[in-house]
Order: C-alpha cells, then sequence, then structure tokens
C-alpha cells in the first residue's frame, strides 16, 4: 500500500462522531496538496474493507459529492444521526462541523 494511501485512511479513520473534512484537506494532510481525486478512489475502493467512515468527507464548499441518489440519501442520513444539520441542497456549514486534526504527514 503506498503511503499516501495509509495516511489518508489514517486521517479519515480519525474524524470524529458529527465533524467533516474535504476530500482536499485530506489529501493535503496525506502529503499530496492535488491529491484530492485519490482521497475519492481510495473512499470508493477501500472505505468498506478498511472501516473508513466516508460519510465525513465532503467536498471543499461542504456539499455532498456523490452523484446518484441513493448515497446522496444515505451519505445525508449517516451525517445527521450524527447530530450534522444537513440544508435541503445536501450542504453542511464547514463552519460548524469541519475538523482539523493535530495531525500532519509524515512525508
Amino acid at each position: 500500500m503506498q503511503e499516501f494511501t495509509k495516511q489518508a485512511i489514517e486521517i479519515m479513520k480519525s474524524i470524529p462522531q458529527g465533524k467533516v473534512m474535504s476530500y482536499g484537506q485530506v489529501a493535503r494532510l496525506a502529503g499530496s496538496p492535488k491529491g484530492a481525486r485519490q482521497v475519492v478512489r481510495i473512499l470508493h475502493s477501500m472505505s468498506e474493507k478498511e472501516g473508513i467512515p466516508w460519510h465525513r468527507i465532503v467536498n471543499v464548499k461542504g456539499e455532498i459529492a456523490m452523484q446518484d441518489h441513493e448515497g446522496r440519501y444515505t451519505q445525508r442520513t449517516l451525517l445527521e444521526e450524527e447530530g450534522l444539520a444537513v440544508e435541503p441542497g445536501g450542504k453542511v456549514s464547514l463552519e460548524r462541523y469541519q475538523h482539523f486534526p493535530e495531525y500532519q504527514s509524515k512525508r
């Protein structure tokens, strides 16, 4: 497993309940400032196997970025169950809910 992948997984698993991070934020902390799409691929291929709380990852605007209706609904429901207020368009307040970990990349 690539070091970036390991770091990204560790960062995503550290997001506490009721908080979110953006794809780009995870990528920057894992050592690849332009690696947001890599984070998407990691989530798509490894979230279940690695136990990643995928629903806590949103886009840079705080929006649920999933394209399919079922996925958007599931993510919204999981976030709301954790106490996050999700706007009708599928957006959460980053000002209120964004997680800023002390974690720094080891790269």
